[in-house]
């Protein structure tokens, strides 16, 4: 494995490459991480795991400070794993100059995860396509977990016509069903065995709806009232079209149900896939 810091090391270590997969992290890795670098390294000959905490996607309020940040450790999962290359670049590598040349985002990023956290979908296009542009991949592993992130990023890829495929990988949970998260290291223990209550939550209306209830509106109404009722506070639940994330209809055939709501001063997220 090796490490490499600046733009053009790396550059010169992949043109002997012939055919790389990326998987972009915050760090933090989890199995939900490593599952993305295991179909990585069956997509292509080289793999590139990149570490960086991008403070352009988190607004003042939020916790990119405290963000956990643990290098040695994700190095070690990474070796152990057998990556090829990881890379980690500081801020002034990415960003030399104020980032003043920023994409104009479709109304789909202003929605749900971008109603909630403005600037976010801004941050994340613009440091993905720079770490596309450095090191230029044949393939991009994302996980589904965030799904609308997932959503925008292969859409600016289709749009620009970058010579890239954009590959999704189902999400990975721990043994009750709660999405693997970076932040769930957040929780304490009685908030970690309510954590489960959204995944339990998505999954209750995954399967009313499969049963044939498509009164939408009743279901997310019922499903919020008791998480509140447990001393959660609901950013959004909502039933979407899983194809253009807008509003689900009932004549629709493939939906997705989307949450995000705090536990404390934890924020989570997470989705299930319904096929009818």
């Amino acid at each position: 494995m090796e490490l490499v810091t600046d733009i053009v090391p790396l550059r010169n270590r992949l043109s002997k490459e012939s055919s790389v997969a990326f998987v972009p992290t915050m760090g933090n890795l989890h199995e939900g991480h490593l599952s993305l670098v295991e179909t990585a390294q069956q997509r292509a000959d080289c793999t590139v795991v990149s570490i960086f905490v991008n403070q352009l996607q988190f607004s003042p309020t939020e916790d990119y400070g405290q963000y956990p940040r643990t290098l040695e450790k994700d190095c070690s999962l990474l070796k152990d794993m057998d990556v090829d290359v990881v890379f980690i670049p500081d801020k002034q590598t990415l960003y030399p100059e104020p980032q003043e040349f920023l994409l104009m985002l479709p109304p789909v990023a202003h929605i749900l995860e971008g109603k909630f956290r403005p600037g976010f979908f801004r941050g994340v296009t613009t440091v993905v396509l720079k770490l596309l542009n450095i090191v230029q991949p044949q393939k991009v592993i994302f996980g589904k977990k965030d799904y609308q992130q997932f959503y925008i990023v292969d859409k600016m890829v289709k749009q620009l016509n970058l010579p890239i495929e954009i590959i999704a990988c189902d999400t990975v949970r721990m043994h009750d069903g709660l999405a693997q998260s970076s932040r769930n290291c957040y929780l304490n223990k009685n908030q970690r065995f309510e954590s489960v209550r959204l995944y339990q939550s998505l999954h209750q209306i995954k399967r009313s709806i499969e049963e044939g209830n498509k009164n939408f509106k009743m279901l997310q109404d019922d499903v919020i009232k008791k998480m509140i009722q447990h001393n959660w506070n609901i950013d959004y639940i909502t039933i979407q079209q899983r194809n253009t994330l807008e509003p689900a209809t009932v004549n629709d055939k493939e939906l997705i149900v989307l949450g995000a709501a705090w536990l404390g001063d934890t924020r989570l997220i997470d989705n299930m896939e319904i096929h009818i």
